[in-house]
């Protein structure tokens, strides 16, 4: 049964701290694509009971930022694949931190200097309006091995080379305007 909260209580957070990955949710301020991302590398801060950040990296869109900055509402997703079943979404409203951002530069060496800015797109700030459980039982048993190391020592190789910051301007158009969608027809 769905349980809802108006903050990330105590017992929330640790739950989303013990998680390997996280979902985010957003969509466009008129029609266009829903989008659903997975994110991983433990890039994900929690800054109170109202509050979380996480880091951005390069990839082959950037649908979040352009719904953010269109609407500004934002879902993050937790699913517990261990014994423990329990599904946690949090409902925001966002900010697209970019690094022309005066405050992407204090964000990174306070909250995530362990990471190089150099690989990072931006940062997303995300007030928290609340927060929603539910129990989970569909969510399958699975055990984390390790994170994936490619798309970040691609991306090192790609800021080391300085071909990151034009990657990311070349890649960064919305896919529904690239790709535009198409009414349904029936498969005859």
């Amino acid at each position: 049964m769905a349980k809802f909260y108006p903050e990330l209580t105590d017992e929330l957070q640790d739950f989303i701290r013990k998680q390997h990955v996280f979902f985010v949710a957003s969509a466009p301020g008129g029609s266009g694509r829903i989008n659903v991302s997975p994110k991983g590398y433990r890039s994900l801060r929690i800054i109170g009971h109202h509050c979380i950040a996480y880091l951005d990296f390069p990839g082959s869109g950037n649908e979040t930022a352009h719904h953010v900055c269109e609407r500004g509402d934002l879902t993050l997703m937790w699913c517990s694949f261990d014994e423990k079943p329990l599904i946690l979404r949090v409902y925001c409203r966002a900010e697209v931190i970019g690094k022309e951002d005066e405050r992407f530069t204090e964000l990174m060496q306070s909250l995530f200097s362990e990471f190089d800015k150099a690989t990072v797109r931006q940062i997303f700030w995300c007030g928290v309006e609340s927060a929603q459980t539910s129990c989970g039982m569909g969510v399958p048993i699975m055990e984390y091995q390790q994170e994936r190391t490619a798309m970040m020592d691609w991306a090192k190789k790609m800021a080391a080379q300085n071909r990151l910051e034009q990657y990311i301007a070349d890649n960064s158009e919305r896919n529904d305007q690239k790709y535009p969608i198409r009414p349904i027809q029936p498969d005859r």
